[in-house]
Parts: structure tokens; C-alpha cells; sequence
């Protein structure tokens, strides 16, 4: 029998979001039969560890194993790679041209008000890190 071959980059997505559900940190042996029992063991450990190395996810010793989990949800998961991407360019200042002038007018206007918003914060309220949503206001 042929297994079709999955697409790249699709188990790690899917551990991601099983990490991200699950609330708690996951070993490896926890995480392989929530995302196929057909992937062995060292598959799953092989996932994980690559999203270690990319650092997405941190571990913490959970007896013999490690335990993971990721270090921000999808939004802020989002954020790090937009980040990685212009940080990775020379002239960032092109990118982010192209990137302005390709957006619907929509997102333009959503953009324009998040900046608007920024420009009306109190000097003593940073905004929140990336990966964790705004404190409420007072």
C-alpha cells in the first residue's frame, strides 16, 4: 500500500496546533496518537524537536522526556515570522513599501486606525508584547 505523501510543513503545523489546544505541555508520547496513529514515535519526536530548534515551541523535563509547548499563540506565532522575513532584508524599507502597497483597501484602513491608536496611547502604556493581547484598560 502507497501512502500519499503528505504536503511540507503540514505535521509540524499540526502539532502546532495541538500544542496550542491542549493548554499544557505534551510529551511526545502524549502528542502521537492525537495527531495520527500512523506516525511512529520517533516521527513525532523528530517534529517536535525541530520546532524546538526553530523556537517555537520551549520544553521542560517531564520525567525520562520532555514536555512542549509554544512559546505564542497563532497571532504572535505570525508576528515572529513577519519579523524573521524583514529582518532578513537588506532594505527593509522596500519590503515594507511593497508590502503597504499590496494591501486591500480594507487592511489599509485597518492599518491606518491600529496606527491612529498607537499615535493616541499614553506615552506611560507601552503596547503589549506581540504574542499576549492587550491588558484591559482601566
Amino acid at each position: 500500500m502507497v501512502r500519499a505523501k503528505r504536503p511540507s510543513g503540514d505535521l509540524e503545523r499540526s502539532v502546532m496546533r495541538l500544542l496550542q489546544a491542549a493548554g499544557r505541555p505534551l510529551t511526545p508520547r502524549e502528542i502521537q496518537p492525537l495527531v495520527g496513529s500512523d506516525l511512529a514515535y520517533t516521527t513525532v519526536l523528530t517534529i517536535v524537536t525541530r520546532l524546538y530548534d526553530k523556537g517555537l515551541v520551549e520544553r521542560e523535563r517531564a520525567g525520562r522526556a520532555f514536555a512542549y509547548r509554544p512559546v505564542a499563540d497563532e497571532p504572535g506565532l505570525a508576528v515572529r515570522r513577519l519579523h524573521q522575513i524583514i529582518d532578513g532584508e537588506p532594505d527593509r524599507e522596500i519590503v515594507l513599501s511593497r508590502f503597504l502597497g499590496s494591501l486591500s483597501k480594507r487592511d489599509e484602513h485597518l492599518i491606518r486606525q491600529m496606527l491612529s491608536d498607537l499615535d493616541a496611547r499614553p506615552a506611560d502604556r507601552p503596547a503589549p508584547p506581540a504574542d499576549r493581547p492587550a491588558p484591559p484598560a482601566d
